[in-house]
């Protein structure tokens, strides 16, 4: 397995086919990554790869994080993020990766922080189909019916379905498609949608469940 990169959704669009078929992307900048830091099974307990992206001042860093980039002679980065790698694909400390480093047609897993939606009810939380609109029932349409039982057990079980916080969590979406890489201005095209808001931070990373396209 190889490393991933740290990407910036900027929003989607479409593109098309030579046969005209409509193909719906979203398009993410991927700004030249760094090799903070290498992890190996022999000292740490697994291989893997620090990196990070975005140049940022060290006066808007902490402490630590200032000592941290210095002892190692690298630039700070903004974002930091580190993906496990195979022992034959670990990288040298500063070295640059940038969106060559995935190919169209190929399969890819996308994290990112779904939007949130703050408090949601029922019907757009967990699609329920709400009570009856008529026979009886009165100001409660959208509610989510009965929330428990009688004397036994007498309690409400854990994870039953209720209105709550909706969105604004970690989610990962696999075996996306790249349909174009634009490396002079540092642009995938994955099609369809992906977890988080314009301008969010996402990790992109090859897909573990599905080969390459060939």
């Amino acid at each position: 397995m190889r490393t991933g990169l740290i990407a910036e959704k900027i929003g989607m669009t479409q593109i098309f086919t030579e046969s005209g078929a409509q193909i719906p992307v979203t398009v993410l900048k991927v700004d030249p990554c760094t090799v903070i830091a290498q992890k190996k099974e022999a000292v740490d307990g697994y291989n893997a790869v620090q990196i990070g992206c975005k140049p940022v001042a060290a006066n808007k860093l902490n402490k630590p994080l200032r000592g941290y980039f210095a002892k190692k002679e690298i630039e700070p980065c903004k974002y930091l993020k580190e993906f496990r790698v195979g022992e034959a694909h670990l990288l040298d400390v500063g070295q640059k990766i940038d969106v060559s480093h995935f190919l169209p047609n190929q399969y890819v897993d996308i994290t990112g922080i779904s939007i949130g939606k703050g408090f949601a009810g029922g019907m757009k939380r967990h699609n329920f189909g709400g009570l009856r609109a008529s026979h009886g029932v009165s100001v409660s349409h959208r509610s989510h019916g009965s929330t428990g039982n009688r004397q036994d057990p007498g309690k409400v079980f854990k994870n039953k379905k209720m209105a709550g916080h909706m969105g604004a969590r970690r989610v990962t979406k696999l075996n996306l498609s790249i349909q174009a890489v634009d490396a002079e201005r540092g642009l995938l095209f994955i099609k369809g949608s992906i977890p988080g808001a314009k301008s969010s931070i996402v990790y992109v990373r090859d897909a573990i469940k599905k080969k390459s396209a060939s």
